[in-house]
């Protein structure tokens, strides 16, 4: 099982990564439905796609019981969205769909997600090589 080839937790959600992007996405998600018309269907649901994919991933990598080299691939894919969370934040910000208070705080919220990733995948024993 995954957790246990890591050390420290059992499924996705003892990690404290997934359980902090869980709950930015779901204040994602809720913000989201309040844009126009227009930017529900693009750039809300751009964000609401890649604020859940850090999830789907983490889970996903825990539920296949991958070998190291799938885990860090997944959990990197989980780093990319969040990253990438970071631009449609700033999208948000310059077309005034939310404030620079909110941009801040999901801001630095992506950004911590990101370096927690960023540690779970050094944490991650790289495979041996042959």
């Amino acid at each position: 099982m995954a957790g246990e080839k890591l050390g420290f937790a059992k499924n996705f959600e003892d990690l404290l990564v997934f359980k902090r992007a869980y709950k930015t996405s779901l204040e994602i998600h809720r913000t989201t439905l309040t844009f126009p018309a227009a930017e529900q269907r693009g750039l809300g649901e751009q964000m609401r796609r890649a604020s859940k994919s850090i999830c789907a991933n983490l889970a996903e990598e825990f539920g296949k019981g991958s070998d190291s080299a799938e885990m860090r691939r997944f959990t990197r894919i989980g780093l990319g969205s969040s990253e990438e969370m970071r631009v449609w934040l700033r999208y948000c910000l310059d077309l005034r769909l939310i404030n620079k208070t909110e941009w801040q705080m999901w801001r630095d919220e992506y950004h911590a997600i990101s370096q927690m990733l960023q540690k779970l995948i050094g944490a991650i024993k790289a495979p041996a090589k042959k």
